[in-house]
């Protein structure tokens, strides 16, 4: 079999998957398939060095739709609701045809909802909750780390529910345990640091935060917590994307994040993002 050949049969055997993520993620069945087609192109033209096709391509078909919503959000298009878009000027019919399709597919409940999401959140929602991508992959479409994916995620679903963006009992433990890491860090209190940390407990920090003095990674409670110990004196708390966390402020500018995974009552991942343009992208409030 030519290699020409194998790549066009690996992509078929995904084309049917792809094309129901892309229309989840757009709305529209034209635009789904010029992604997937787009996808294809991409495919081709990388040919060899590709070990996990169906990964590789989901990122790809990801990425184009989140460029294709983010296009859309600056020309003020809405495919469903209408607007003054490319969308409004396609033959009714057919897109009523398309409004009712993906109406059929997800529930038109949620259908409006999706609508209303940032463009990273109905990512992360559908990639995840739809089709059962981790959070490994999806950060790396949305150039965030695993938790902050999960962040998204979680917040869309709060929506799409129809909870509050907070809710009460599992926003109160989590901010409670960032809280009282965030007092034990400054206070330098290494037991107390231990009593909120997952002993298995990983840090992360980016290659801005590297830079600014952080080490990569961490693991182990111990090593967290000397870390951290006597630290944190120009951190804040903070909501990030509406989940408890550590905003750090150096020259009266924002200028690193501390994302934080709480599981019951410990920390078992914490990021640390100092990349500017990431950091524009996350709805920052203190607390």
């Amino acid at each position: 079999m030519s290699e020409k050949n194998f790549w066009a049969e690996r992509f078929e055997a995904e084309r049917g998957r792809l094309g129901a993520v892309a229309y989840r993620m757009l709305g529209s069945r034209a635009e789904a398939e010029d992604a997937v087609q787009e996808a294809w192109l991409r495919l081709q033209r990388a040919g060899e060095g590709i070990d996990n096709p169906a990964g590789w391509l989901t990122t790809v078909v990801g990425r184009i739709c989140l460029d294709m919503l983010r296009a859309r959000g600056r020309r003020r298009e809405d495919p469903i609701d209408g607007g003054e878009g490319e969308m409004q000027h396609a033959d009714p019919a057919v897109r009523a045809d398309e409004q009712a399709a993906l109406a059929d597919s997800v529930g038109l409940a949620l259908l409006v909802v999706l609508e209303r999401l940032a463009p990273a959140e109905r990512l992360a929602f559908v990639l995840h909750d739809m089709f059962d991508v981790p959070f490994e992959e999806i950060g790396r479409i949305v150039d965030r780390s695993p938790v902050a994916a999960r962040q998204l995620a979680s917040r869309a679903r709060r929506r799409v529910q129809g909870l509050p963006e907070t809710p009460s009992a599992d926003y109160e433990r989590r901010k409670g345990v960032v809280a009282a890491f965030l007092a034990a860090s400054r206070d330098g209190d290494f037991s107390g640091l231990l009593a909120v940390l997952d002993p298995e407990v990983v840090f992360h920090a980016d290659a801005d935060a590297v830079r600014l003095g952080s080490l990569a990674e961490i693991s182990g409670a111990e090593a967290v917590a000397t870390s951290f110990k006597g630290k944190a004196t120009a951190a804040k708390l903070a909501l990030i994307d509406g989940t408890p966390g550590l905003a750090v402020i150096l020259g009266g500018q924002l200028r690193v994040v501390v994302l934080m995974e709480v599981e019951g009552e410990r920390i078992v991942t914490i990021d640390s993002i100092a990349d500017p343009a990431l950091i524009a992208a996350m709805e920052v409030t203190y607390l």
